[in-house]
């Protein structure tokens, strides 16, 4: 065992909200029945249970599940200056295989940044506070800002140029870094799941309709990244999560890696990669080749967090044996596929469930590298 990241095992970060939680944000979001300090004191108690649970499975790092957010990604986005979200009545929200997620529309009115009260600059620091092993917190990477911001809804003049709105975006984020920094965060995760949307072949036949060449996007997003974060401490550790869509179990993009591997693994500079490979939607390992030999660290989700059933630990020995073909496997981890819950719904399965994939995360490690 080690004292800091990387770590063997490992989570992307969000898990299935308690009931508790979720009837309190009920009675102050849409019964307007408690306070925000009444709401806070639920939402606290949940995050000390929920740190409890991942330290007692063995987990060396914790989140707090992502407890307080609405969604993964749309809660910072709408906690950056000049960045609102808006929800639209009679217009639909995000298509998944089967469901729709709220219409919600991140709009942005003025020029970005990252403010110093951004709220979870707290929830890092709550996490810290009742944990004794390593505290992270998940944040959605520079690209969410471009790809899930629709042209209309992009107000500023000097933003109409792509690459003029890609620097503010990366100046934005390498404030949120430094910020993190200070409030004691050295290990820092970005859910920058664009790079592999990019690599669907719907998707990229979108974006070319629109005018924009996906190549091109992978590369700015990829520059966004390493812009964002090259000046950070050198005991701050960046990790990056990239999955094809999660919510309420269902999904939006599948294809292989191919497009974005060399951009993700050789133009980011992040420290560690949660990628997707539960399903054949991933494409094959093959793309592990491009990690370059030294202390980057990729953590396959070969177990996934979208159906009850468990992976057998042999079936998961034989694929980090593939894996083992094209990466080194002292450069290997293992994490589920995604979050347990990227919005307040949650997959279909039950908090037993998703303890169980957890100690398989930790159980797997254990047999492949001998810690955790």
């Amino acid at each position: 065992m080690t004292n800091t990241p990387p770590y063997r095992a490992d989570h992307v970060g969000s898990l299935l909200r308690p009931v508790a939680v979720k009837e309190a944000r009920k009675k102050f979001y849409e019964d307007k029945s408690i306070s925000a300090e009444e709401l806070r004191n639920v939402e606290d108690a949940a995050v000390t249970d929920i740190v409890k649970m991942q330290q007692n499975i063995g987990l060396n790092v914790v989140t707090d599940g992502e407890l307080r957010r609405s969604f993964w990604h749309f809660d910072f986005m709408g906690g950056l200056t000049g960045l609102e979200l808006e929800e639209r009545e009679g217009q639909t929200g995000l298509q998944f295989q089967g469901a729709n997620v709220r219409p919600v529309f991140p709009t942005i009115k003025e020029k970005l940044d990252f403010p110093d009260n951004h709220p979870m600059l707290d929830h890092f620091k709550y996490v810290a506070s009742v944990t004794k092993v390593t505290p992270k917190i998940s944040i959605p990477g520079p690209s969410a800002c471009h790809f899930r911001v629709a042209k209309e809804d992009i107000h500023p003049k000097e933003y109409k140029d792509p690459e003029a709105l890609f620097a503010a975006i990366s100046r934005t984020y390498a404030k949120a870094v430094e910020k993190f920094y200070e409030a004691g965060c050295r290990y820092l995760q970005m859910d920058d799941i664009f790079f592999a949307y990019l690599c669907d072949p719907k998707i990229r036949e979108q974006k070319k309709a629109a005018g924009e060449d996906p190549d091109w996007l992978i590369d700015q997003y990829a520059k966004m990244m390493h812009d964002a974060i090259k000046d950070r401490p050198e005991d701050m550790l960046i990790g990056m999560h990239m999955c094809r869509g999660n919510f309420k179990s269902t999904w939006v993009a599948e294809g292989a890696y191919d497009p974005a591997a060399d951009a993700v693994f050789n133009k980011t500079g992040v420290d560690i990669y949660f990628m997707e490979y539960d399903t054949n939607r991933a494409g094959g390992l093959e793309p592990l080749r491009l990690l370059p030999k030294g202390k980057k660290r990729v953590l396959p989700g070969f177990i996934t967090t979208k159906v009850p059933a468990l992976e057998p630990l042999d079936d998961l020995k034989r694929k980090f044996d593939l894996a083992g073909k094209y990466a080194d496997l002292d450069q290997l981890g293992i994490a589920p596929q995604c979050g347990f819950a990227s919005t307040e719904e949650g997959n279909d399965i039950t908090e037993d469930d998703q303890k169980r994939k957890l100690e398989l995360v930790v159980k797997t490690a254990e047999a492949i590298w001998g810690e955790v």
